[in-house]
Order: structure tokens, then sequence, then C-alpha cells
């Protein structure tokens, strides 16, 4: 009964690899029936399949070139807003004294563009009048008429001197005038080019609402950090901001000044590139910093949400010089020649393994296969779900990962061969050579994913594709020696073929000279059975040599005392 217990544990391992693959596969299908957003094939990166170039221009108030600083950080947020996890495969760069360009893989879809074009100056503002947007103006004799343009000898000048960011005084009449002729469709300026300390006419990004908004209170660099997530009591999707120190003071002054103001005076805007993508209303004094903001949201809008609040800090505005379709800088050549050299790798592996471990060799030969169909299928769901690329370093962290995946089923193999030239059964071996086989691999296995992570973090984005497919497989890996390798050699130590040491299966404990039965005693070698006398000796020198200072000095005595008794006979 015991001995059918690793069969039957087996079984269910394997098993389970095979609901795990099913569940990969069927997330999959889902992206790509029911979301329509991700693919079976890899997507491909820029210098693989090329893209879109979009190029940003700076504007500065005085018109003078932005500081090397500036435009510094304006890229590194814009990369972060294209691609926050580094591994999209985006490429984002200055030119000039105020340029950026950006070159995107693949086609860059609306979202992506509205992402990257908005990249002004964040604001928070308060809110001081909203209405709904139209396009006309009804007159007193009931027809429409376009709204009709501001006269300009109204007052422009606030009376009296407005006291806060929410005062109604910022509201005068040739601003009133202003918005009620303001055209969401069709704005005479930008309004991002509105001075900070000045009221602002800006509209929500569906142009179906237009606010009047008092002066910057507080702008995008005070949130250091901004997330989507359930709320825990009524499961609804929120937005939690983050502020600085500065910013907490700030905004829990505006707290306290808006909590309890009718509405709209009650309502926070965050205006970003002159659009209000937010106007919650203040529902409580917040003094420790961390708002949340909360709508008619779910889990992709108020991802969009977080992701413009977080990294909406720009220190300068933009506006788009150009959008052009560029194309793969390596081309299909190139990846031609990256696949066929993992091919030559895996051929390598597979003639190496079977002169080595004959039979055995179909085992690692197998286990690559299962990796590379479950690594396929995982690349395929992060680029739906994470944005993942696959680049020209990224396979080449993929043929890297062949021979770091040969050397865990090289490590389990001899151990099990160690176990049979101590005189151990098939079956015995297989056990234990898993037993001291997987500590040595889990170590190495550690030491290669924290050489991934320490790469991925500290290298220039051009590396991050091979950092992160040498991590990922890696764990791959490890999840295979478990689930698969292992439960495979199990089975396999009952069969025929290998339990009996078939000379052919590479488990042969007679070629393996496995004389050394205990600790104390050497397997009795039967004629021929270990060919010449020259392969007994050895074998007999190998077993003496695996005997411990005491087993050789008791050996010593037993054969001391066996010839003295021996020679009181013959006398």
């Amino acid at each position: 009964m015991a001995s059918s217990s690793p069969t039957r544990h087996a079984w269910r391992v394997l098993l389970s690899l095979l609901v795990v693959t099913g569940v990969l596969f069927g997330i999959n299908a889902l992206g790509v029936y029911v979301f329509g957003k991700s693919s079976w094939t890899p997507e491909l990166a820029l210098d693989l399949q090329g893209g879109t170039q979009i190029i940003l221009a700076a504007n500065t108030e005085d018109g003078a070139d932005p500081s090397q600083e500036q435009m510094e950080q304006a890229a590194a947020i814009i990369r972060q807003r294209v691609d926050a996890s580094g591994v999209g495969e985006a490429d984002i760069t200055t030119e000039g004294g105020r340029n950026i360009v950006v070159q995107i893989p693949g086609k860059a879809d609306e979202e992506t563009r509205n992402r990257i074009e908005a990249s002004a100056k964040l604001e928070l503002r308060a809110v001081i009048a909203t209405t709904q947007a139209a396009t006309s103006f009804v007159g007193e004799d009931g027809n429409e008429t376009p709204f009709p343009s501001p006269d300009p000898t109204l007052q422009s000048t606030p009376s009296p001197e407005p006291s806060d960011g929410s005062d109604i005084a910022w509201a005068t009449p040739k601003l009133q005038a202003e918005f009620l002729a303001f055209d969401c469709a069709n704005p005479q300026k930008n309004p991002a080019e509105a001075p900070a300390g000045e009221p602002l006419i800006a509209c929500d990004p569906t142009n179906s609402a237009k606010y009047l908004l008092g002066p910057v209170e507080l702008d995008g660099g005070s949130i250091t950090d901004a997330t989507s997530g359930r709320e825990q009591t009524s499961g609804r999707w929120v937005v939690n901001i983050t502020f600085d120190q500065h910013g907490t003071e700030v905004f829990g002054g505006v707290s306290q000044r808006l909590f309890g103001l009718e509405s709209p005076r009650d309502q926070f805007a965050f205006a970003l590139d002159g659009s209000v993508i937010s106007a919650p209303q203040m529902q409580g004094v917040i003094l420790n910093g961390k708002p949340s903001i909360s709508g008619t949201f779910d889990q992709e809008t108020s991802k969009t949400l977080a992701d413009q609040l977080k990294y909406g800090a720009l220190p300068l505005s933009f506006e788009v010089v150009s959008s052009d379709t560029i194309s793969a800088t390596l081309g299909s050549q190139q990846l031609q020649i990256g696949l066929l050299t993992g091919l030559i790798g895996l051929a390598l592996v597979a003639i190496y393994s079977l002169f080595s471990y004959r039979a055995l060799g179909f085992v690692i030969i197998a286990s690559i296969g299962v990796m590379a169909v479950l690594t396929y299928i995982i690349i395929c769901i992060l680029a739906w779900r994470m944005g993942f690329r696959l680049s020209l370093a990224g396979v080449a962290g993929l043929i890297v990962s062949i021979g770091f995946t040969a050397d865990s089923f090289i490590v389990y193999f001899e151990r099990i061969r160690d176990e049979l030239r101590d005189g151990k059964s098939i079956t015995g071996a297989v056990e234990d050579g898993w037993a001291r086989a997987k500590r040595t691999i889990y170590i190495s296995k550690s030491i290669n994913v924290l050489a991934a992570v320490v790469l991925y973090i500290l290298a220039d984005a051009t590396v991050k594709g091979f950092a992160f497919t040498l991590g990922l497989t890696t764990l791959i890996d490890v999840f295979i020696f478990v689930i698969f390798t292992h439960p495979v050699m199990q089975l396999l130590a009952r069969t025929r073929f290998f339990g009996q040491g078939h000379p052919l299966s590479g488990m042969d404990p007679a070629a393996l000279g496995a004389v050394y039965t205990e600790r104390t005693k050497f397997r009795v070698v039967e004629p021929g059975s270990m060919g010449k006398a020259a392969r007994t000796a050895r074998s007999r020198n190998e077993a003496e040599r695996r005997q411990t200072i005491a087993e050789r000095k008791r050996a010593i005595a037993t054969s001391d005392n066996a010839g003295s008794n021996g020679n009181e006979g013959n006398a």
C-alpha cells in the first residue's frame, strides 16, 4: 500500500499541472474572445515590430527653452504613464532643447494617445460654478443661436477682493459672460495656459459639462501616490490619493472650507491639460492627506484616473508636433536569427541529454517542452494584462533560460545516480535524490531570480526585457521541476524499463558501479556482470573510497581475524 502512495501523489500533481495549464489558456481565451484585448501570439516590441512615434514640444510661459532637468523629469513621468511596468518596451527620449520623442510598439490606441498628449501640469482647483455644456444659446424669442461674444466693456476685476479659491467674487460679469459663451468643442484658447493665480474655464473629457474653477491651490507635484481599489464597506471602485506634507496641510485647509458649502462649490476639481478629469464633492474634513475619490467607477476607469493623478505632475505643458508610423529597427530577420539560435541551443541540450542520460534525456526534453508551452501562454497573458512586449533582449533571456533549465534536471539526475551507486533501489534513489536535489536547486534558482530582479531595477530600459524574461522563466523552471519532472520520475521508476535498470534507461546500477550496498558491506559481483576484471576492481575501489575511516578499520580488523583463524585451522 505504501509503495502505491507515491504513484497516486504523482498522478494528482500531474493532474494539477493539467488544470493550471487549462486555466491559463482559459484566461487568455477570455482576453481574445470576450474582451478583445489579448492574442494567441506574443506582442513584439519596437525593435522587432515598429510602431508609432509622437513628438511633443514643451511650452514655457516666457517662450524660453526649458532646463535639462525639467525635460528629464517630464520624460521620466511620460515614461511612467506609457510604460509604468517597464516591460512595454516603449522608448522615451529628449531631443534638442524642448522636444520629447515617444516611440510606442505597434499602433497606439486612443487611450494611449490621450495619456501621452494629456501632458500638462496637473492642477487642483476649487469649483465655483458648473453647468451642462451646450453649443447654442436660447434667446428671448425661444430660438437657438450661437453664444454671443462677451462685451469687452464688462467688469473684469473682482470686487470685492476674493478671500479664497471658492469665493464667488471671482465670477466677475465678464468672466460669467465668457463662461456662458465658452464652447467645449471649440475652445478659443488653450485653458492649460491660464495663469495659476487666476480662474479657469474648463470642460470634462466628454465635453458634456463645463466648470468655472478658482485659482490653483495645489499642483500634481504634491501627490506622492494614487492607487485604485475596492472600498471595503461598499465594494465600490475608488481612487486613493496620498499627498506629501505640504499637500496634506493645504488640502486639509481646503477640505475644511469646502465641507458644508452648497453645491457645486463643495467640489474640488483635478484639471489636467485644461480638462477636468474629476470633480468630487468634499464629504468630510480630511487632515491626514489621504483622500479617496468615489463615483461611477469600474476597474478600468478607476485605474486610468489613478494613473493620471499619479503621473500627471509634469513640470511643463506640451503640444503634439507630429505623430508618425515608424518601421522596426531590427526587423523580422533578427527575430528569425534569435529563434534559430534558440532552436540550436535546444537541439544541443537534447543531444547532450540523450548521450549522457539515455532514456532519461527524454524527461529533460519533455520538461523543457512543457515549460515552453507555459512560458508562451503566460507571455500572451502578460501582454494583455501589463503591456509586456517581447524584444530581442527578451528573446535572449528565453534562450539563456534553456541552459538554466537543463541545470535543474542534471542536478536531480546526478543525485539519483549517486543514490544508485550507494546500492539503493531505483524507487528509493528517486525519492532520496529528490530530497537532496531540491535544496540545491532552490538555492541556485533563488540566486538567479535575485540577479534578475536587481538587473531589472538597476538596468537601462533596453535590458529590462532580458531581466524580466530571465526571472520569469526561472520561476517557471522551478514550478516545472516540482510539478512535472519529479512526478514523472516517480512513475517511471515503477515501470519495468526504468525500475529494473535497463542499460538504455540511464539508471542501470551495474553501469553506474553500484557495488556498495550497505555501510560496511560490498555487493557480491556476479561473474561477467561487470565485464572485465578491471571494472570489478574499479567498482571495489570506488566502494572503498566511500567508506568512513571507522568502517575501513573495522573491515581490516575483520579481515585480519579471518586470516588468523584460517592459519590456526591449517596448523
